[in-house]
């Protein structure tokens, strides 16, 4: 279903909305536990969740909220203490209400003292700088490492995410085994077999002294999966197994994530396309991180020799 962007709130309306999430988390939450809540609080329908930023995999309110984030960061009302984890400030904790012109306008100044003292500008002599802001167009990949986009948009993982899309499904699923075998499970077996639910492989899983059977489903998809995906692969595990794990280029609706968790049925886990990301990540699995040097020299060393 098309829905047009004026239908969707714009990052600025998802300042206030972000904050009273957190606040409604006990004032920290990892970037899943905000979106959902956001969602909630706001009433957006899952037709308005669905929609791609771009050609995906994350959905336009996401990239939204990621520049939303970025913007209360700046502005000192957020922050993150590690990767995908964030909390409020003292200075969010008390804010009652929150000026989305104020905020925009302060990440301005803050952003522009920034560019103009990188380039030797006295800031005091300068005419202010205007950048990009995620409205329609969208800003571009190559905006300046001082403007204020959001951490967890990191472009490695559209990259990743582009290369992944294209590979084989066969070849998709041997990967998802191999994620599998280096995190810890001790058999894993792909079947993909047609008419089975979806159920792509088995995997046996130890942990200490016990050992769970694993049955998982990989998903090579541009899209969102949703609640009829996730309630067709529980169903092709009653019988056989509790557990079981379903990884996919994509992302999940929130219907879908609340179907995975729903009571009286078996908890399903789910990894969406930039956890995969990250999990390759830190495998090593054909991402490699490399640690840039950086010297620093301290003239007044010299001058007490």
């Amino acid at each position: 279903m098309y829905i047009p962007s004026t239908n969707l709130p714009t990052f600025d309306e998802l300042f206030e909305p972000t904050v009273k999430a957190l606040k409604a988390l006990g004032g920290s939450g990892t970037i899943q536990e905000i979106s959902e809540k956001v969602c909630e609080l706001e009433g957006y329908s899952e037709e308005q969740q669905s929609v791609l930023h771009k050609e995906g995999p994350q959905t336009e309110i996401d990239y939204r909220m990621a520049w939303a984030r970025s913007y209360l960061k700046n502005y000192g009302a957020i922050e993150s203490s590690k990767r995908g984890l964030w909390s409020l400030t003292e200075k969010g904790r008390t804010l009652q209400t929150l000026d989305r012109k104020q905020v925009k306008q302060a990440v301005q100044q803050t952003y522009t003292k920034a560019k103009q003292t990188t380039n030797g500008v006295d800031p005091s002599n300068a005419q202010p700088l205007i950048y990009a802001e995620p409205s329609t167009p969208q800003p571009s990949n190559d905006l300046s490492e001082e403007a204020p986009i959001p951490v967890e948009s990191d472009l490695w993982v559209e990259r990743l995410l582009s290369i992944l899309q294209k590979i084989p499904p066969d070849a998709f699923e041997r990967l998802c085994q191999r994620i599998l075998r280096a995190s810890g499970f001790i058999k894993v077996q792909v079947t993909g077999k047609r008419g089975d639910g979806g159920i792509d492989g088995i995997g046996v899983l130890r942990i200490a002294l016990l050992s769970f059977q694993v049955f998982f489903q990989c998903k090579r998809y541009t899209g969102s999966v949703g609640p009829g995906e996730i309630r067709d692969f529980r169903g092709a595990m009653v019988g056989r197994t509790d557990k079981g794990l379903f990884l996919t280029t994509g992302t999940f609706t929130s219907e879908a994530k609340k179907e995975a968790t729903r009571d009286g049925a078996p908890a399903l886990d789910l990894i969406d396309g930039s956890q995969l990301c990250v999990i390759l990540k830190d495998l090593n699995l054909g991402v490699e991180t490399k640690t840039i040097e950086v010297v620093k020299i301290d003239e007044s060393w010299f001058s007490h020799l």
